[in-house]
């Protein structure tokens, strides 16, 4: 029995009874449909179609892929909302502002960002910002803030989504962020992610299922005291990653045997156990994306999708075949696997929710269109502009190398490493085009690398341009005419590969940092914050935190010393390593 008096839902007898009457006018098939959030990733969907998607779902909630404009993802929202009988759960993701909600969304910063700089304003703005960005939308469910404890510097899962490697630095900026979504819309929910924890290991639940290895006693430390934290604030929901908890397991399981380590999503022991007993959390609790590797790798769908209901989840996040899904949780209904109690739960939980963010108000579901200006406004860059300049990091500068004054150090030499390695990707990286243009209005000349994808679009396939990829010139001629060499990694990568690492555009290449001695050399960083593991003998390295303009121009006013570097780094940059300290 969901006490829905109660944290986090604090309901009224009278959206009580809202809850209880439209749970009571549902068939099985609809009370089904409610554990389901669907994506929904065509922003040019008809109204009939819309209907269509809804009468066969009869979905709970809706998680729209950033396809089309602002205007183009309020029509399809609000249609959505317009024909559904029960009022959606619409969710946005939104890590660093806006932009994840649409593309004129803003980008205000990082979660890193917003631990390598002082106190949590720059959090809170991230919060606001994304709030009312994915508010004016449609948008009503927020799944973040992000809370893993950033602890293994070779994890690139969380490297820029984690507040940091100290929980209270977790705690404080995550209490800011979900403040700045309430300042924002009060009728937005927030889930806390990714239960019970990422950032111990290295591995990418989208190819493998996380392992948190840490020790009961470690993991209540840190984690733990994370989500006591925000449960005991009034967190509404937890999103639950597919991360086994092997040491908590074993606790609650006595003699459970390692075949039967679950990821959390479908680990009894870890949602009923550990988040609802334990940790005395009453909200909703749904998984992570149902498609990632990291559940569908370890057990059959037909079991894993009624086994996380069964296991206390309350929501399921995609579906694979909706008839199909649905059917596998009416199965598991039907033999009695999943009993009336647990989804009688699971549905007050969900309709709660509804309720305690006033969904059966149309107003509230519906925002007025007027609302969309608000998107990439001048106050929100502002945010991005103030994050920026507050948080940019000097890593090191063990030489000296800074400032470097463009009326001395006129001739840089620039090479640009980005994330995807084809020819279409390096040619049309429109950020290396922005480092340069940023580079030349500070007043230097550039002297752009080149590369080798770049070069087989410009030539064809030749084996002449890998040759100039090793025509190194002499030394004295480089020195003659290069005063310096920046060094920019724009590097970031998603559910290829479980490690992302600087990569050159070949071996042996012109890129490499074969200069460092020769003249003096920067790197700079515009993502993760851990390349000093690739480029340890580089004296003066750079966090940026973010591949926009406005960092961009940000980095090179404080290379050039026009202003100040304000934000700080942790000791997992330098990768538990001597050599990257030099």
């Amino acid at each position: 029995m969901v006490d829905l008096k109660a944290k986090p839902f604090y309901l009224t007898d009278a959206q009580i009874q809202w809850v209880e009457d439209t749970i009571a006018g549902m068939t099985l098939e609809e009370k089904l449909g409610q554990l389901l959030v669907v994506l929904q990733a065509q922003p040019g969907f008809q109204e009939k179609q819309v209907e269509g998607l809804l009468n066969q779902s009869h979905m709970g909630g809706l998680r729209w892929q950033n396809g089309g404009n602002k205007q183009q993802i309020y029509n399809q929202l609000t249609t959505f909302q317009k024909h559904s009988k029960i009022p959606l759960l619409i969710a946005a993701n939104c890590d660093d502002g806006g932009n994840g909600a649409a593309p004129e969304g803003t980008f205000v910063a990082t979660a890193v960002e917003c631990g390598a700089g002082q106190g949590t304003e720059n959090a809170y703005h991230v919060g606001l910002v994304a709030g009312r960005e994915a508010s004016a939308l449609g948008a009503n469910w927020m799944f973040n803030p992000v809370c893993d404890v950033y602890m293994n510097w070779r994890n690139t899962i969380v490297n820029t989504r984690s507040f940091g490697s100290d929980p209270d630095q977790v705690i404080a900026n995550a209490k800011a962020y979900i403040q700045g979504i309430k300042d924002a819309n009060p009728n937005m929910a927030c889930a806390a992610k990714h239960f019970p924890g990422d950032g111990v290991e290295e591995l990418d639940q989208h190819l493998a299922m996380g392992v948190n290895n840490l020790s009961v006693e470690d993991w209540e430390a840190t984690f733990g005291k994370v989500y006591r934290a925000l449960i005991e604030d009034g967190l509404e929901s937890v999103m639950v990653g597919h991360i086994a908890l092997p040491e908590m397991s074993r606790k609650l399981c006595p003699g459970i045997q390692d075949k039967d380590i679950k990821p959390a999503t479908m680990a009894p022991e870890l949602i009923t156990g550990l988040l609802r007993g334990e940790l005395g959390f009453n909200g909703v609790v749904i998984t992570d994306a149902t498609h990632m590797v990291g559940m569908t790798a370890t057990a059959k769908r037909k079991d894993a999708i009624p086994g996380a209901i069964i296991a206390g989840c309350d929501m399921i996040l995609f579906a694979n075949d909706i008839d199909e899904d649905i059917a596998y949780l009416k199965a598991a209904y039907d033999k009695g696997d999943l009993t009336e109690e647990r989804l009688s739960d699971a549905l007050h939980r969900i309709l709660g929710l509804k309720a305690h963010l006033h969904l059966y108000e149309e107003a509230v579901r519906i925002p007025d269109k007027a609302g969309l200006d608000c998107i990439g406004c001048a106050e929100h860059q502002a945010y991005s502009d103030q994050a920026a300049d507050s948080c940019i990091t000097l890593v090191k500068d063990t030489r000296g190398t800074l400032p470097v004054n463009p009326a001395e150090k006129k001739r840089v030499f620039l090479v640009y490493v980005g994330s995807t390695p084809t020819s279409k990707g390096y040619k049309g990286d429109p950020v290396k085009q922005v480092v340069k243009e940023e580079l030349e209005k500070a007043g230097f000349e550039v002297d752009l690398c080149p590369n080798f994808h770049a070069l087989e679009v410009e030539n064809g396939v030749s084996p002449m341009n890998f040759v100039k990829m090793l025509g190194h010139s002499s030394r004295e001629e480089f020195i003659k005419t290069h005063d310096w060499a920046l060094i920019v990694v724009n590097v970031k990568g998603y559910a290829q590969e479980n490690d992302v690492r600087v990569r050159w555009s070949c071996n042996h290449s012109l890129e490499l940092p074969w200069y460092n001695e020769e003249i003096p050399t920067v790197a700079i960083s515009l993502n993760y914050t851990n390349h000093l593991i690739d480029l340890p003998q580089i004296h003066t390295f750079i966090n940026a935190y973010g591949p926009k303009r406005n960092h961009i121009r940000a980095a090179i006013e404080k290379i050039t010393g026009q202003s100040e570097f304000r934000g700080t780094a942790e000791d997992n940059v330098f990768c538990d390593r001597w050599d990257t300290r030099l």
